[in-house]
């Protein structure tokens, strides 16, 4: 492509934009608006209150960056570079403060304006942390959800992983550049979201290193693009929380999963539930407030009079919390060696999980 070719073309000023200091995104939109696709001309920028330097960067051609996106852009198919203009930006995205000025996008399109749901947790959840994940989405993606998340370790990864099991899309929204996928470990989780007509989007420059700072400004995106954000197990301090705050401001619904007060990675999603969002054991319970998702084919499964509680007095013994066998065994006042026997009877039905350290109550059926 010639000088000349790229002095048109549309994502140069926008490329100014983005690169000139002391502007961020809520003011050069502000720019954008007041003065129209054509604020980067001498005159209009005249009557707005930038300084010299400013106006100078605004009118900086960069055009050796400009050649590098077009270059990953063209390497391989379904990559995109959208601005904030464009008629293919996501609507929902569209409507919060500060939404980015460019988009970098890789797979299908059309994915980033369905209805979705935000799923985010801990890097490290609990035994109790994955099974919810797990049973929580596949009912999500038959109501017609979009899984978007952050692809990091725990959670995130978990819940691309459920959607894709399930047959459904996930939208994966990173803190890196698309060509430098973060977590390393998660590159084939990424294709695989690609090849089920997902999407990985990042407003990171493709060739950007993940590094400290995006990740924040990354939640943004995740909470905007989606109807609601589902927190699964968040400490007090979590990044997690970001997400959810930066969901509050933009007013969407905000989901949250209980646990035990002693488990410290429940104490951000409590605080929350605390603090107004929705308290969730069920799919319903994101379901019924979110209306863009049809929830006719979501079945809700209620136990029937000839599933009686096998040994419940053993059942009662052991919670959604890691029990050691011996501590079920004193509770129970029963000798260990039968407690164990009727354990493994329970495991085999479906209604205790053995995990490390002891055995958990399942989510039978």
């Amino acid at each position: 492509m010639t000088e000349s070719q790229l002095a048109q073309h549309p994502l140069l000023p926008w490329l100014a934009l983005q690169n000139t200091q002391g502007i961020g995104p809520v003011r050069a939109l502000q720019l954008y608006q007041t003065l129209g696709e054509h604020w980067y001309r001498d005159q209009l920028l005249a009557q707005t209150k930038l300084n010299a330097s400013q106006i100078t960067a605004l009118q900086t051609a960069h055009f050796d960056l400009l050649e590098a996106i077009l270059k990953w852009q063209t390497a391989l198919h379904q990559r995109h570079v959208i601005v904030w203009s464009s008629p293919d930006y996501p609507p929902q995205l569209k409507a919060i403060p500060a939404s980015p000025l460019i988009l970098f996008v890789e797979g299908d399109l059309s994915v980033l304006s369905a209805a979705q749901l935000a799923v985010v947790g801990s890097r490290h959840p609990s035994y109790v942390g994955k099974e919810n994940t797990q049973r929580l989405i596949p009912p999500l993606v038959e109501a017609g959800a979009v899984i978007t998340s952050g692809l990091a370790l725990g959670v995130d990864g978990l819940s691309h992983q459920s959607a894709l099991a399930a047959k459904g899309k996930s939208i994966a929204v990173l803190g890196s550049g698309l060509a430098n996928i973060y977590p390393k470990r998660h590159t084939t989780l990424a294709a695989r979201l690609l090849e089920a007509q997902g999407a990985l989007v990042s407003e990171c420059y493709p060739w950007a290193k993940p590094l400290a700072h995006h990740f924040p400004r990354r939640n943004r995106i995740i909470s905007g693009l989606s109807l609601g954000v589902l927190l699964i197990e968040a400490a007090e301090r979590s990044g997690s929380l970001i997400t959810a705050r930066y969901a509050l401001e933009q007013g969407r619904e905000v989901f949250a999963v209980p646990g035990a007060w002693q488990n410290p990675l429940a104490t951000g999603c409590n605080q929350l539930i605390q603090q107004g969002a929705k308290l969730v054991l069920e799919a319903s319970d994101v379901l019924e407030e979110l209306s863009a998702f049809s929830v006719s084919n979501v079945k809700i499964l209620r136990a029937s009079a000839e599933q009686l509680l096998p040994y419940p007095e053993l059942l009662d013994n052991v919670g959604l919390e890691v029990t050691a066998l011996d501590i079920i065994a004193d509770r129970c006042q029963q000798p260990v060696q039968d407690v164990l026997i009727r354990l493994v009877e329970l495991e085999l039905a479906g209604w205790v999980a053995s995990v490390p350290g002891g055995y958990v109550r399942a989510r039978r059926g």
